[in-house]
């Protein structure tokens, strides 16, 4: 193209003429336009590109006229533009060039090309390549551009496509792991310079392969595509989301370390996620987990921060699935209880470690028992008592749930034939043990080798169960009836269960979940309402209802005063041994007097652990008693006043400014000026931590937080006289 320009300007050299050597040579003159023009359309017209042309102060001064033709302009139209109108980066996201400072160049007159650009014509956006380059007079003068440009629409197009595959998921759309780990990499790189931070949710399905099992593979990719259009509406430009493969799928927030802000989102996911799926005309119900780590916090690099929000993941799933997890560094203990758990698991109903405990379900106006839920207990020849919501989800992960839902069925069966004829037992169904092609065989087994009065029985199925197949459903609910059981739909209000196959099962009982119980007396609490419209529902269906977990008087006084015709928790009994049942049945005593808490208060986490408490620039050592969201009781200072200000160091960077309200001796007790939040699980956690770029400016190297970082910030402790005198608490608890 230069050399095309460049031969446009000698005119003292004579040409030979194209159409023979006996023609006579003709020299091209400056002022012979019509045989300049002439000779660059001949070069357009064999298809070799077209011209383009600018003056110092970048307007267009020339453009081939098929170039203007195919943007559907008048040549005049186009010459007088600036060239960084006509002329655009391209903007595909995909693209490697996307980038390009077309601007930058064109005011440092510097040679361009070759370079992609977006030409808006008047029907449709086009492609080209264009090259360019600076012309000077004798002066050295810049006197503008000379350049060249094709059309390479379709190969940008096959280009951009092949880009996309190659970052993308071509079933959701959403960036792959490839992309991601890339787009991660390079964030955290450029926001450890800012000193920004990033925040990384992993999420998993839970029950998605009983999707796929139950409606087929096309349905299972139907409902990742449906999961991605849901996530996207829920991050809409927040960040960027990726599916990693499977049902794996990850979130990247830039600028994100509000723990509560971060909460909020994740459980929003879960919610959102586990809300029914039509797919080909049937229903599909799943839930899932997240975790969440958050940049420099829990990892500098990428490697780091992605495993941390594993192992927040993974704690998630094994504390009961449809929750979310912040990191902390103590997850990796949790990792190793729950193998232990699992090694343990298989053997525990041959070393006659499992045992049925029971809770009565009492009448509402009488307190008589009507009922009792069988729960599951281990108690470990060796480590003692082993919760529930630790051992049942790894019976679920590992297979064994089924097994031990058999030998439950079978002991209670047994008990109950010893109890009185109007007791029964409630007994809990796993959605897995459901499913199994034997199950209806399993429960007809059972009440025909222990011989009890098939009413006394009440299995307690969750929403679960009408994930799928519904005429199995169904026809095994019929099944189930025919035996003479009683079936009870258990945490109703937690799933996503239609109101029309509430309608068409055939339910005895709806318990309403604790979720809706816990905290109905407050006074700006809408629970009342929605237990008071279960109620109504239940009652023109013609079934019972529960309330489950009432743990103190106001909240029983509530749910009696809704309409729940019988009650469930804490404030009547919790689930005991069975012969302490067997015992109190013999004796007659069938009635359980509420005995608790007059009021509701925010639920306290027994606690004892060394923390710190910073005051005046002090920092002690104390023992953390137990802690809510909104204080705590702290032990190991003598006679602190009231009113004194103070910081609790929680560990890992968590400091949460308190007030002391109560003090007596060496024992205070707190609160909190901003509240503590959910860390997902069962424990709570600071909205803000130490940021360890504070500590990095406090001359320490760079680097994920440690148990103690407060002491990283804040080096040595003044070493002069305390205001407070710090107590021995172990020789204090030792004398108790």
């Amino acid at each position: 193209m230069a050399g095309l320009f460049a031969k446009l300007k000698r005119t003292e050299e004579p040409s030979t003429s194209v159409l023979g050597a006996d023609a006579p040579l003709v020299p091209i003159e400056s002022t012979d336009l019509s045989r300049r023009v002439a000779l660059l359309d001949s070069l357009e017209e064999a298809g070799l590109g077209w011209f383009w042309a600018s003056d110092a102060t970048g307007r267009l001064i020339y453009l081939s006229n098929a170039a203007s033709e195919e943007l559907g302009l008048d040549n005049g139209d186009a010459v007088g533009r600036q060239i960084t109108d006509l002329f655009q980066p391209d903007d595909d996201p995909t693209s490697e060039q996307s980038q390009r400072p077309l601007k930058f160049l064109f005011a440092a007159h510097s040679s361009i090309g070759p370079i992609t650009v977006k030409v808006a014509g008047k029907k449709s956006d086009v492609w080209w390549e264009v090259a360019a380059k600076p012309q000077t007079n004798t002066d050295g003068e810049f006197t503008g551009y000379h350049g060249s440009a094709k059309d390479i629409s379709a190969s940008h197009e096959r280009r951009r496509d092949a880009e996309k595959l190659s970052k993308y998921d071509s079933l959701t759309g959403l960036a792959n792991r490839h992309f991601m780990a890339k787009q991660l990499d390079t964030t955290l790189t450029a926001f450890r310079s800012a000193k920004r931070s990033v925040a990384l949710l992993m999420l998993d399905l839970d029950r998605f392969k009983q999707v796929n099992d139950t409606l087929g593979h096309p349905a299972g990719d139907e409902l990742l595509k449906q999961v991605a259009d849901r996530l996207q509406r829920i991050i809409g430009d927040k960040g960027e989301i990726g599916r990693l493969g499977g049902d794996e799928f990850q979130v990247m927030l830039p600028d994100m370390d509000d723990r509560g802000d971060l909460g909020d989102l994740a459980l929003r996911i879960v919610q959102m996620l586990s809300q029914p799926y039509s797919i080909d005309g049937m229903r599909a119900v799943i839930g899932t987990s997240v975790g969440v780590a958050i940049a420099p916090y829990d990892g500098i690099e990428a490697e780091e921060l992605v495993k941390a929000a594993d192992l927040a993941l993974y704690s998630a799933k094994c504390e009961g699935r449809g929750q979310y997890r912040f990191y902390s560094s103590d997850l990796k203990e949790g990792v190793n209880e729950r193998a232990r758990i699992e090694e343990d698991l298989r053997d525990a109903i041959l070393k006659s470690e499992l045992q049925m405990h029971y809770q009565p379900i009492v009448n509402a106006k009488t307190h008589r028992v009507e009922c009792m839920e069988a729960l599951m207990r281990w108690e470990h020849s060796e480590r003692g008592m082993i919760s529930p919501a630790d051992f049942i989800p790894v019976a679920e992960d590992v297979g064994i749930i089924r097994e031990m839902g058999a030998w439950a069925l079978n002991e209670v069966c047994q008990q109950v034939t010893r109890w009185p004829s109007s007791v029964r037992a409630a007994i809990n169904v796993s959605a897995v043990q459901f499913s199994s092609d034997d199950f209806v065989k399993v429960v007809e087994q059972a009440l025909k080798s222990t011989g009890v009065n098939p009413a006394q029985i009440e299995l307690e199925i969750t929403e679960s169960v009408f994930i799928g197949d519904l005429e199995r459903t169904f026809r095994l609910f019929k099944q189930l009836k025919s035996l003479g059981v009683k079936l009870a739909l258990d945490d109703f209000g937690t799933g996503y269960s239609s109101l029309s196959y509430l309608r068409d099962a055939p339910f005895d009982k709806i318990k309403i979940d604790q979720s809706f119980v816990r905290g109905c007396s407050a006074d700006d609490s809408n629970n009342p309402a929605i237990i008071a419209a279960v109620v109504g529902l239940a009652g023109a269906l013609g079934m019972e209802t529960v309330a489950e977990g009432v743990e103190n008087k106001d909240e029983l006084e509530t749910v009696k005063k809704q309409g729940a015709s019988h009650l469930q928790g804490i404030l009547f009994s919790r689930a005991i041994p069975p012969q302490d049942v067997l015992a109190r049945f013999e004796r007659g005593e069938l009635e359980f007097e509420p005995t608790g808490p007059d009021r509701y208060r925010h639920e306290r986490r027994t606690e004892f652990r060394r923390i710190g408490l910073i005051h005046d620039d002090h920092r002690y050592k104390v023992v953390l008693r137990n802690l809510s969201k909104t204080g705590a009781k702290i032990e190991g200072l003598l006679d602190v006043p009231v009113g004194t200000e103070v910081v609790l160091d929680l560990g890992s960077g968590q400091l949460a400014v308190a007030t002391v309200r109560r003090s007596e001796g060496f024992s205070q007790g707190v609160e909190f000026e901003m509240h503590l939040i959910s860390d997902g699980a069962k424990g709570l956690c600071t909205r803000h931590r130490v940021s360890p770029y504070q500590i990095e400016a406090a001359g320490r190297p760079l680097a994920s937080l440690g148990s103690d970082a407060y002491a990283a910030l804040a080096g040595n402790f003044k070493s002069t006289s305390k205001a407070f005198m710090e107590a021995d608490i172990g020789a204090m608890t030792a004398a108790r």
